[in-house]
């Protein structure tokens, strides 16, 4: 039994990898272009908006919240970084501090009005969703603002590194975050929060400032995506994001998030998202069209939704 068990424990812990291997095995057999630089360069200068908004994503559903405005809040702070750098002329510098600060005050009302107001988090960032996304369109008067080659150098590789600014940051991010998840009072108060509020709260944990910092990070990550975006594509485009958030619960889930909360990884989130890009990637290699992107990229989602009702019962039952 207890080799039965060590099986099972080795086979779900590994399982993200190999599934990595295999999806990166498939679209290199499949496509004569996928094993290339250029192929590795367009799926690193991907990671980094989605790595930072997953980050942010895993920390709220470890409380058993979820962040569905992260999408439109890294469009409208993407188009605030544009507006500030060219409509206002505003240093690049200051611009990008704008953006970050309009990703936290998005993400502290969520907050707010999720941990003071005991509004449910699907509804509020809902409707976060919905207003940041009309924030973007009337910042930009739903126009793309070309900022140019001053914001780019964040996507470029860095001479003898061969990797982005960005990259590097998301990296260091999600390494730092993992360690305050798994090492420090603060991540082991998260984890309780999620699992058993009630419990947490016998326990003498307050559960709303915690709640609110989560969400407030969350909108700042969402920020700095927008920066990072707004980077990759050297303008700000009021549409970018759409969808996003589905990719970053989709990551997280398959990296070990539980969705009820109380249970997360950072660093499986991490690999979610490598497992996200090299998808699409290898889909749009390969022919496949965007309908059918759509609806795997779907599929994919409820598949991961599916492991993670399998891993709650292998829990409850060992």
């Amino acid at each position: 039994m207890n080799i039965w068990q060590s099986i099972k424990r080795y086979a779900e812990e590994n399982f993200i990898l190999a599934s990595l291997i295999l999806l990166i095995l498939f679209f290199g057999f499949s496509s004569n272009n996928f094993f290339s630089v250029i192929t590795l360069t367009t799926i690193l200068n991907q990671l980094p908006a989605l790595t930072v908004v997953t980050v942010g994503m895993t920390l709220v559903l470890i409380v058993a919240g979820i962040d569905l405005s992260v999408g439109s809040v890294m469009g409208f702070c993407a188009a605030v970084v544009g507006v500030g750098a060219v409509a206002w002329g505003l240093p690049l510098w200051m611009a990008c501090l704008m953006g970050l600060g309009t990703g936290l005050i998005c993400g502290a009302v969520n907050g707010l009005l999720v941990a003071y107001f005991s509004l449910p988090s699907f509804i509020v960032t809902l409707g976060m969703l919905e207003m940041a996304r009309g924030l973007a369109y009337m910042t930009t008067g739903s126009q793309t603002v070309y900022i140019g080659s001053q914001i780019q150098s964040l996507a470029l590789p860095l001479p003898g590194i061969g990797v982005s600014a960005a990259l590097i940051f998301a990296i260091v991010l999600v390494i730092t975050v993992q360690f305050v998840l798994t090492r420090t009072v603060l991540g082991r108060y998260l984890v309780a929060i999620g699992s058993n509020e009630q419990a947490a709260r016998m326990s003498g944990i307050d559960p709303r400032p915690y709640r609110l910092m989560v969400l407030a990070v969350s909108g700042a990550l969402a920020g700095i995506a927008g920066i990072f975006n707004a980077a990759y594509l050297g303008s700000a485009d009021p549409n970018a994001g759409i969808g996003l958030e589905l990719s970053a619960i989709a990551a997280a889930v398959i990296g070990g998030t539980s969705l009820m909360g109380g249970r997360g990884s950072i660093i499986g989130a991490f690999a979610g998202v490598l497992i996200i890009a090299v998808l699409q990637n290898g889909l749009a290699q390969i022919g496949v069209s965007e309908p059918t992107k759509r609806l795997i990229t779907g599929a994919v989602i409820i598949i991961a939704v599916l492991i993670d009702r399998w891993r709650a019962k292998h829990a409850s039952a060992s």
